[in-house]
């Protein structure tokens, strides 16, 4: 009996054992997971994610806004990190923060208030924008000057320093008859500033920084099925983006200078014209299409020598993936209705009928 009882005992020592060890796998499994679940959502991507919290918005509430924000990596385990860290000093204010950042760092960063990552204000670089428009926009909310701005953005030493940097900037900036190095480069976006002493230098950084996230993806595109440089496919992108009144039409026109490039006929678009006169509108002389501009594709082949606005990606998307066809002309009614023609007559034709400028 006794020796059963010493057997039964050890069996009962093991089951403990097996338990315990059971238990210790499961916590440490579990913290596996929350620690997982609260880090960050893409660590080294320092994109910059603006979360604005309203006076009175709850601490749940700002968590579904960090979710929804790309910034929390397992919602459940940011509940139980909320129920346990408490966070109840946030003030309502706009956050500039990143994907980089763990829920621990974002919590601690809004619930302190630092500095850091508090908004001191923004600026939007709109589509279709040129670097005059840019550097305003930036000069509005930053205290820094538009001249300033126009000179640093045109020193060669600088441009130099950003082409070692930058994969998509090329020695093409460093081209002199272009009228703005970087025009076509500055990808439109809000952006925030967080600091109450912008530097020029580090916001251009963070608008190339963007345009580096959305040319990325369609670097081999741009070679493959357009065999163009980038600088090339900008200029040509951004023709098309000041050419184009509705989104519907981009794509057609896309093809249709696409045409004219693969004939080797000139693009002859009215605003590269403008760009090179400074003007806007949409009358152009026939003299004003003589000016002696690289920018001038009615005097000169090809693209123009570099771009002339701000390009979304949604145009350089449509660029991409132009739409084939015959058409060699359009002309635009007053109305906003693209017209299309595969011959000169034709096109002549319609602008007889249909012009009102």
């Amino acid at each position: 009996m006794r020796r059963a009882n010493q057997g039964n005992r050890g069996g009962l020592g093991i089951r403990l054992v097996i338990i315990l060890a059971i238990i210790v796998i499961i916590l440490a499994g579990g913290l596996f997971f929350y620690v997982h679940g609260i880090s960050a959502t893409d660590p080294g991507n320092q994109e910059k994610v603006s979360i604005t919290v309203e006076p009175g918005t709850g601490v749940m509430q700002i968590l579904n806004q960090l979710d929804e924000a790309g910034l929390v990596e397992n919602k459940f385990c940011g509940k139980v990190y909320v129920k346990l860290a408490s966070p109840d000093k946030i003030q309502a204010n706009t956050y500039v923060l990143s994907k980089d950042m763990t829920l621990t760092e974002i919590f601690s960063a809004m619930d302190s208030g630092d500095p850091a990552y508090i908004s001191q204000s923004k600026f939007t670089i709109i589509e279709g924008a040129t670097i005059p428009q840019a550097a305003e926009a930036i000069a509005d909310e930053s205290g820094l000057s538009q001249k300033a701005i126009m000179k640093k953005w045109s020193d060669t030493a600088y441009l130099k320093k950003l082409i070692e940097k930058y994969w998509f900037l090329t020695d093409d900036l460093l081209n002199k008859d272009l009228k703005y190095p970087l025009e076509g480069y500055l990808y439109p976006e809000t952006y925030f500033l967080s600091e109450k002493d912008p530097d020029i230098e580090k916001i251009t950084e963070t608008i190339l920084d963007k345009m580096d996230e959305e040319l990325t993806p369609i670097k081999g595109d741009i070679k493959s099925k357009l065999n163009m440089s980038v600088h090339q496919f900008l200029s040509f992108a951004s023709v098309v983006e000041r050419e184009s009144l509705f989104e519907a039409d981009r794509p057609k026109i896309a093809g249709v200078f696409k045409n004219r490039l693969d004939q080797d006929m000139a693009l002859q678009s009215d605003i590269t014209v403008l760009y090179a006169l400074d003007r806007t509108g949409v009358k152009v002389s026939i003299k004003e299409t003589q000016v002696d501009s690289k920018y001038n594709t009615y005097k000169y082949k090809g693209l123009p020598v570099g771009p002339i606005c701000a390009v979304p990606r949604r145009t350089m998307d449509d660029c991409l993936n132009y739409e084939p066809s015959d058409y060699l002309f359009f002309f635009a009614t007053e109305k906003g209705e693209v017209l299309y023609s595969k011959t000169y007559e034709e096109h002549q034709k319609i602008v007889k009928e249909n012009k009102w400028y």
